[in-house]
C-alpha cells in the first residue's frame, strides 16, 4: 500500500469484535492516510471478492526491522492498524512466512492490505521459513508484547485469534505451524506451496524439516491456494499419491483429515511469484501481480478470525462464491454454515 505510517530502525478471544471487520529502537514516523485503492487493471467477479479486494477501513503503520528476535536470530517486520485498539478493538494476528530467498518487503502490498482490515501482520525476515518455527516465534513475540503495558501492542492483540500464511516454502511453514503449534494457530493459508518432491531439499532446523504431514493437522482450518500456471505448485497430478506422493494441491487437500474444514482453489493464469506484486509484476515468474489474490485471502481471515458471516459465504461447500468465480479453477470446499 502506498500511503502508510512507516517506522524504521535496525537491529481465549476477548475484547470488542468487529465484523468489518523486545527490543524497540528509536524510530522515524511519517503521517498515514487510508491505504491506496488497488490498481484498476483487475476486476473482481463477485460481491464478496469485491468487498475484501478493496482496502479496509484502517490506515496502516509499518514497522520494519524494529522488533527482534526469533529463536534463530531473525528480526520482524510488522504491519498493523495505525489507530491500534481504537474503540477497544483487539486485533487478530496473521503470522507470515516468506518464500525461499524472499524478504517481507517483497509482500508489502499484500500484508498492508490485510492490516487495513484490522489484522496485525508479523513477518520474520528470514529466507527459509518452511519449518514454521519462526512463524510460531512471531506469535509468541506478539503475545509477549500484548502483555507489556508499555508496548504499542499492549492489550490490543487478540491472542486467541491467530492465522498463519506463507508463500511457496512459507506455505509449508504455515502448514507446519498449524500442525506443530499446539492450538496456537487457528487457520493456515498456503499460497503456491511447493509439491512434495521439492520439500526434502529445503533446510531443516533442529531436526524439523520443511515437508508437511497433512494427517498431523488435528485442529483449525486450511485454505490451499495456487496459480493455474505455476508448475512448482500444480493443482493436480497425473498419478495417485499412493504411487508418487503428494505432488499437487489436490493431494495435500485430500490428505487432510475429514474433520478439518478446508478449501482449495487455483487463480487462473497466476504464476509462482504473482503474490509478490506491488501490486503489478516486477520479477520473474509473475504474470499479472497480486490483485487476484486480495479478495479471498482477506475474506478467509475475516471469516476464520473475525467470525464474519458475509465472508464465510464465499467458501461454503457447493454454493460458495469462490467455487463459481471465473477467475478461479480446481475449487473444492468442505466449509459449512
Amino acid at each position: 500500500m502506498s500511503n502508510r505510517t512507516v517506522l524504521t530502525g535496525r537491529r481465549p478471544r476477548h475484547g470488542v469484535r468487529v465484523t468489518l471487520t523486545a527490543v524497540t529502537l528509536l524510530v522515524a514516523v511519517a503521517t498515514a492516510t487510508a491505504p491506496a485503492e488497488a490498481t484498476p487493471s483487475y476486476r473482481p467477479a463477485a460481491p464478496v471478492e469485491a468487498t475484501y479486494y478493496a482496502p479496509g477501513p484502517w490506515a496502516v503503520t509499518e514497522r520494519t526491522s524494529v522488533d527482534c528476535c526469533t529463536s534463530t536470530g531473525d528480526g520482524y517486520d510488522i504491519w498493523y492498524p495505525a489507530d491500534l485498539g481504537a474503540g477497544g478493538v483487539v486485533h487478530p494476528v496473521i503470522t507470515w512466512g516468506n518464500g525461499t530467498g524472499a524478504h517481507p518487503r517483497q509482500y508489502a502490498y499484500l500484508l498492508s492490505h490485510l492490516a487495513s482490515w484490522g489484522f496485525v501482520v508479523i513477518a520474520a525476515d528470514r529466507t527459509d521459513t518452511g519449518t514454521g518455527i519462526q512463524m510460531l516465534d512471531a506469535v509468541r513475540y506478539l503475545a509477549a508484547q500484548n502483555a507489556d503495558p508499555d508496548s504499542v501492542f499492549g492489550g490490543r492483540i487478540d491472542t486467541a485469534s491467530v492465522g498463519a500464511m506463507g508463500h511457496s516454502q512459507g506455505g509449508l511453514g504455515a502448514f507446519n505451524a498449524l500442525a506443530d503449534g499446539s492450538g496456537a494457530i487457528d487457520t493456515a493459508v498456503t499460497v503456491e506451496m511447493p509439491l512434495a518432491a521439492v520439500c526434502s531439499s529445503l533446510p531443516s532446523i533442529g531436526g524439523r524439516g520443511a515437508c508437511v504431514d497433512p494427517a498431523a493437522v488435528t485442529s483449525g482450518s486450511v485454505l490451499i491456494i495456487n496459480g493455474s500456471a505455476d508448475g512448482i505448485s500444480p493443482a493436480t497430478q497425473p498419478l495417485p499419491p499412493e504411487l508418487i506422493g503428494m505432488q499437487s494441491m489436490r493431494a495435500y487437500y485430500d490428505a487432510l483429515p475429514a474433520a478439518v474444514p478446508k478449501t482449495r482453489a487455483a487463480l487462473v493464469g497466476a504464476q509462482h511469484n504473482d503474490i509478490q506484486g506491488q501490486p503489478d509484476c516486477t520479477n520473474f515468474s509473475c504474470a499479472e501481480g497480486v490483485d487476484g489474490y486480495l479478495g479471498y485471502l482477506t475474506a478467509w481471515f475475516m471469516d476464520r478470525l473475525r467470525d464474519d458471516p458475509a465472508a464465510r459465504t464465499a467458501f461454503l461447500a457447493e454454493i460458495g462464491e469462490l467455487l463459481h468465480n471465473p477467475h478461479w479453477s480446481d475449487q473444492a470446499s468442505t466449509i459449512t454454515r
